[in-house]
């Protein structure tokens, strides 16, 4: 019936007389009209000498992608920021001497034989944190039974922990990782001057720390596509995203990439308010963030719509034909969206933001939009299933139980883990998490690099503000009565008045007056031009159709 109603108008709607259709005086005679004309080879030759050009040029003019997308830029000045702000690594870190080594190996072989478990110890790999001893037990020892001593072991070795990977990946070895006595801090600048980083063709590179072995580990976003993070307070939570934010300044501009960083606990990202990167201020309201992530979703569907009338598949190819033919057109940024507390928002507006995020995770990678989220509480009421199936790619802290590393891994070790940045990190493309000791970045360098930023200006035209987004969402909640037949009568007319409404829908001037604003935050007219009628935007009944369908099934 809703069909039905959208395609046959009612008498009622028909055109106004004011406003007649206007007829040619003279029509102008086509070819197929005329007399046939024999060809000749001068008229063939004729034919085939005009030009293509005066064919194909207005077909990609038409192709604007400022019009689709919703964040228009413009050139500004930029420079990287310089790696003399951040706090370098020490010229000689602590080592353990090989003696030291020597004899821990030799005490974890007796412990285990004490259990009796016999073998030998295969390899050595001592790291900034932590110490790997790779041992290979006699054949047909189960591995089983070495996993359950991680906590006799800690005791005969009097270590604060001692965590065993059973079997390493790979290799026919147990992991027994033991935290060194002197730990060195993982400094962000020794992670940002490493030719893994420097060398990287990563879209949207993480400088994440260090493994076990003291190897830079620097990941993709564009690849992981979301990140989610979970770990309980202290864990090192928020310096993994300041050091994530730190990572895209040393690597993209302004124009490049856009960042949207939602705050609930509105203390961890204020700091980062009037950096160039930003779409909009650091959102700190709960509703505010669930209209950030609704807009978000217009801005993914606006974004398939350029990138289907320009036929590629995903933002690089479009962005490398705008290489080729900067007439077309702007490159489309890259969208980092960042929640700092997912926990928060879950408590109070989970009906608004879940299906938003578990829908960016699932369309938004083809057009550039990333989403990085982070909790303490990793729960199943926080963390659903839904979100947690559409980020393949985690990051878990230290946390209490076993539970929550099952919760946010799949698997128990993240418990064992030592805190201050030390993580377990699950890609689908590895099939045991590796251990990572993040990078470090101090509250003080994180303020001296804010202040190098805000000495450029936002490429942005136009900040946007979620609060106006949200009073939208709340009059586009409320629709009055005659809303989507007042949108019919305004696209078969192609005029968009309050007093064109009076008239045929009979109704008052104020009413009529706000059913023109809500044709307007929907999109269907354009804004107010003094005494003109608003410019209508939508050409068809069958587009109406569609925006009618998009509308009803966001509610």
């Amino acid at each position: 019936m809703a069909e039905d109603k959208l395609v046959k108008p009612r008498e009622d709607h028909e055109f106004p007389r004011e406003t007649p259709a206007i007829v040619p005086e003279e029509e102008p005679i086509t070819r197929e009209e005329k007399e046939p004309i024999a060809e000749t080879t001068e008229s063939i030759v004729k034919e085939s000498l005009e030009p293509e050009i005066t064919v194909q040029k207005p077909k990609e003019k038409e192709l604007e992608p400022t019009v689709g997308t919703l964040i228009n830029l413009s050139k500004v000045p930029f420079e990287f920021p310089p790696l003399s702000i951040l706090t370098p690594p020490p010229i000689s870190p602590a080592m353990i001497p090989q003696s030291e080594l020597a004899s821990m190996a030799e005490k974890i072989k007796s412990a285990l034989e004490t259990y009796k478990i016999s073998g030998r110890i295969v390899a050595v790999k001592p790291g900034p944190i932590i110490t790997r001893f790779e041992f290979e037990p006699v054949s047909g020892t189960r591995v089983s039974r070495i996993v359950a001593l991680e906590d006799d072991l800690a005791l005969a070795l009097k270590a604060q922990n001692v965590r065993i990977v059973a079997p390493l990946p790979g290799k026919g070895t147990v992991g027994i990782e033991i935290p060194n006595p002197k730990p060195n801090i993982v400094y962000i600048r020794s992670v940002l001057e490493s030719p893994q980083f420097r060398n990287t063709k990563a879209k949207l590179p993480l400088a994440l720390g260090m493994d076990v072995s003291g190897t830079p580990v620097v990941e993709d976003l564009t690849e992981m596509p979301h990140l989610l993070i979970a770990g309980a307070t202290g864990s090192g939570k928020s310096v993994c995203i300041n050091s994530i934010i730190t990572s895209f300044a040393y690597k993209l501009t302004p124009m490049d990439l856009r960042l949207l960083l939602i705050d609930p606990k509105r203390i961890e990202l204020s700091i980062y308010n009037d950096i160039p990167y930003l779409i909009a201020p650091v959102v700190v309201d709960n509703k505010e963030a669930a209209a950030a992530l609704n807009w978000a979703i217009s801005e993914m569907e606006a974004r398939y719509k350029v990138l289907s009338a320009h036929k590629v598949r995903n933002i690089a190819e479009y962005n490398e034909l705008i290489q080729q033919k900067p007439y077309l057109g702007n490159k489309i940024p890259y969208l980092v969206i960042i929640i700092d507390e997912l926990a928060d928002l879950m408590m109070t507006v989970a009906n608004e933001v879940e299906e938003p995020i578990a829908r960016l995770a699932q369309m938004a990678r083809a057009v550039g939009i990333h989403l990085v989220i982070a909790t303490q509480r990793p729960s199943v009421d926080v963390v659903t299933g839904i979100i947690k199936a559409n980020f393949p790619t985690r990051i878990a802290f230290k946390v209490r139980s076993k539970i929550d590393s099952r919760t946010i891994l799949d698997l128990q070790g993240a418990e064992r883990l030592l805190g201050r940045g030390d993580m377990l990190y699950l890609s689908f493309r590895l099939a045991e998490p590796i251990r990572i000791h993040g990078s470090f970045i101090s509250t003080q360098e994180t303020t001296e690099l804010v202040s190098f930023l805000k000495k450029y200006p936002n490429p942005q035209s136009e900040v946007i503000s979620f609060k106006e987004e949200l009073a939208k969402r709340q009059v586009l909640s409320e629709l009055d009565e005659l809303f989507w037949e007042a949108a019919k009568i305004v696209v078969i007319s192609q005029k968009g008045s309050a007093s064109h409404l009076q008239r045929k829908l009979r109704i008052g001037y104020t009413r009529a007056a706000s059913i023109i604003d809500q044709l307007e935050m929907m999109g269907i007219v354009g804004p107010f031009e003094g005494s003109k009628a608003r410019e209508v935007y939508v050409e068809t009944l069958e587009e109406l159709d569609r925006i009618r369908k998009e509308f009803e099934a966001r509610k």
